[in-house]
């Protein structure tokens, strides 16, 4: 991944030095279990332990001749090893060591993807409870419906993030795994218990039953889950987008002092921040697809996943990493104009209210049908002359003949909609 979406303690985790130092880990806990089983000399194992290291350009050297990375590794592993070099990679094929390893770099991965959930859904909760009865104008199709909260809306965000902390953990666990089970799978020239000896030792979990390769479903699944977040974070984003345009300005991405929105027109003020996220989250989408490729594999496996694998994994773990805190920044410090939202909700001349005359009018003994009848042609004759809406129904004997000027008064009550609003923050947690 390029260094402008990178973070460095995500990044650092996918380096070529890290890798290395998971397959070596591998090698040498793979040595150390077949010590425990009386199969290799321990004093063997602990210089093993002691002295086996590498040099990342020898290996790329000797890959130049051997065109296989962990052969090149293997051999420039036992260069620095005396007769004990006999058992590195013993009983072992390539990828008991890459999967492996991958299932240990993963769980590094997730340990800052996890603290990140955590932080970026705790600001979302901050947020929406800041906001709780900021009274704005909901919007379905794009157009005005009835009044909310930004809290609310907020809140079906923090509720969707822990959704999002549910599907990821069991992800998670999936790709967590290591095999250790030989060229087809079959524990032929190793037992389990090296396999199980290893696993333990990196944290991670046995897998079942594998091939060559961890079964690829495993990793499916996780990136369906990070094209998830990412997704839920373009939502999120697209909401914002959709609030800051000049027209409604309801909320507003933090401009930065000597900071530029346009090399062209020096009042522009853009949602820089929230557009990059809907461009990362289709990156992200990508890779899903890919990973969902890499599952069907030829027999006991064939290497076409391995390209791919090496490009997605470091790449969709960057950005979901980038994405959370950069995102987390943006809502953290967004800007929010409650007299703009009051403003927009007005400039529809009160037709929001419609369905709760029509409701109100129903309750005082009118049909639905009638109340229906009588509430839509005057929202049409309001919208087509620009004129309020109350003063229709006010006008009106059929209306005026069942209601009180209170009772009117009280249609046009926003504060109405935040009733339930306590009720809704306790049942996704975010009660006081």
């Amino acid at each position: 991944m390029i260094d402008r979406y990178s973070r460095p303690e995500m990044a650092n985790i996918w380096s070529e030095e890290n890798k290395y130092r998971a397959w070596l880990e591998v090698e040498i806990l793979a040595d150390e279990a077949w010590a425990e089983l009386g199969e290799i000399p321990k004093e063997d194992v602990a210089l093993i332990r002691e002295k086996a290291d590498f040099d990342i350009d020898r290996i790329l050297e000797i890959e130049q001749q051997t065109r296989h990375d962990v052969v090149a590794f293997t051999r420039a592993v036992s260069e620095t090893l005396g007769e004990e070099r006999k058992w590195v990679h013993y009983g072992l094929t390539s990828t008991d060591v890459v999967d492996t390893a991958y299932g240990y770099l993963y769980k590094q991965a997730n340990d800052i993807i996890r603290r990140d959930l955590e932080n970026f859904t705790n600001i979302i909760a901050d947020k929406a409870k800041e906001h709780k009865f900021t009274i704005m104008m909901g919007r379905t199709h794009g157009v005005h419906a009835e009044p909310t909260t930004f809290g609310l809306k907020l809140a079906t965000w923090y509720s969707e993030m822990k959704r999002n902390i549910e599907r990821f953990e069991h992800a998670a666990a999936g790709v967590e795994a290591g095999k250790i089970s030989g060229a087809v799978g079959n524990f032929a020239n190793i037992p389990p218990f090296v396999e199980k000896y290893v696993c333990d030792k990196l944290g991670i979990r046995a897998q079942e039953i594998s091939t060559q390769v961890l079964p690829r479903d495993l990793h499916a699944e996780y990136f369906a889950v990070l094209a998830s977040i990412a997704t839920s974070i373009e939502r999120m984003a697209t909401e914002i987008r959709g609030l800051q345009k000049s027209e409604q300005r309801e909320v507003e991405e933090f401009f930065a002092k000597g900071q530029k929105g346009s090399s062209a027109m020096p009042h522009k003020r853009n949602p820089i921040g929230s557009e990059n996220m809907t461009g990362l989250a289709r990156v992200i989408r990508g890779h899903m697809v890919t990973a969902y490729e890499n599952v069907s594999l030829w027999h006991e496996r064939d290497i076409s996943h391995s390209s791919a694998e090496r490009i997605i994994t470091p790449d969709t773990t960057i950005l979901i990493d980038y994405m959370l805190n950069r995102f987390g920044n943006i809502v953290k410090n967004l800007t929010v104009f409650p007299e703009n939202m009051i403003r927009n909700m007005n400039s529809t001349f009160g037709l929001i209210f419609s369905q709760r005359a029509m409701l109100t009018l129903i309750e005082k003994g009118m049909t639905r049908e009638q109340a229906y009848d009588l509430v839509q042609p005057k929202t049409a004759q309001s919208w087509d002359n620009q004129v309020d809406f109350k003063p229709l129904l006010e006008s009106d004997p059929e209306v005026t003949s069942r209601l009180t000027q209170e009772e009117i008064d009280e249609i046009f009550n926003p504060v109405y909609y935040t009733k339930r609003v306590d009720e809704i923050f306790e049942r996704i947690g975010l009660g006081d």
